[in-house]
């Protein structure tokens, strides 16, 4: 019988699972954006990507932390991203901020570069009717 084992398993992962957001609700308090975002990314959680991004923009010279924040991300944590704005472009409570990110990865990322990002081809087939 793996039932035992399989319960303690599960509850291992939800015990994680509260201190990866606890751990989250620190950096945000602390201001740690990108580790805030790399987490939230991590935990495949485009709502809380979407309010780590609107944290950054509230600050002072929030545009430029955005992208300072942005631009440090690997490859797959911008796919991922990329992705999540997507969504965030559809609704028009969300869609200045998907346009930032968006912006940011334009000006920073070569065109060469975006076209080998997976998923980009329906991505921006999705974006276009919204921008």
């Amino acid at each position: 019988d793996v039932t035992e084992i399989e319960e303690k398993e599960a509850q291992a992962k939800q015990e994680e699972q509260i201190l990866k957001e606890q751990e989250l609700s620190n950096l945000l308090h602390e201001k740690r954006y990108l580790k805030a975002l790399g987490l939230a990314i991590s935990l495949d959680r485009p709502h809380t990507v979407l309010t780590v991004v609107k944290a950054i923009l509230r600050e002072p010279e929030g545009r430029r932390h955005l992208e300072e924040n942005i631009v440090r991300l690997r490859r797959d944590q911008k796919e991922a991203v990329l992705a999540f704005l997507v969504t965030w472009n559809t609704n028009s409570r969300n869609c200045h901020e998907a346009q930032a990110v968006m912006e940011t990865l334009l000006r920073h990322e070569a065109p060469d570069t975006l076209l080998q990002f997976s998923g980009i081809k329906s991505a921006v087939e999705s974006l276009l009717p919204y921008t």
